[in-house]
């Protein structure tokens, strides 16, 4: 079931963000956050007028997508950047499709245009994930990032959600 998220979400989300956030480069933040910083987030994305929903089987959350503003500057008012994550094992079952299903249709609803997803390269997954979803690949920007003493490549792929 993908159902919006809630204050009390916040722990278990913390839980699998955290997991990314010490063993892989795939989201460059560095320390931990709390389960209070993940409902201050989710507030505000929510308080923008946008989705952050969950995926959740027998009572569980196993993953979880949002959409924040691509960039502040008025111009680019209808264009998202979009996330993903997926608690550790549940990889493979098809979660990431279906969360990222809903949220583009709750983000067409609301009149965006463009989504955006980033990708620290490379993620296989993640740019399946990405590209089954109809985003194509846009952008390549080489050593952007530096974490776990490497340097990190990101890609970004994009969708438009209307014609």
């Amino acid at each position: 079931m993908i159902r919006k998220a809630v204050e009390a979400d916040s722990e278990v989300i913390a839980g699998i963000y955290n997991h990314y956030i010490e063993n892989t480069a795939i989201t460059f933040e560095e320390e931990k956050v709390s389960a209070t910083e993940i409902n201050r987030r989710i507030q505000n994305v929510q308080a923008a007028g946008l989705p952050w929903l969950v995926a959740v089987e027998d009572s569980v959350v196993v993953g979880y997508t949002y959409a924040t503003k691509w960039k502040d500057r008025s111009a680019y008012r209808f264009s998202v950047e979009v996330t993903v994550y997926l608690a550790p094992g549940t990889r493979g079952k098809g979660y990431g499709s279906m969360l990222y299903i809903a949220l583009m249709a709750e983000l067409k609803a609301c009149g965006v245009q463009s989504v955006i997803g980033g990708i620290t390269l490379p993620n296989q997954a993640s740019v399946a994930l990405h590209e089954k979803m109809g985003m194509k690949k846009v952008a390549h920007f080489e050593k952007i990032g530096f974490k776990f003493d490497q340097w990190q490549d990101v890609g970004y792929w994009q969708k438009s959600l209307h014609s």
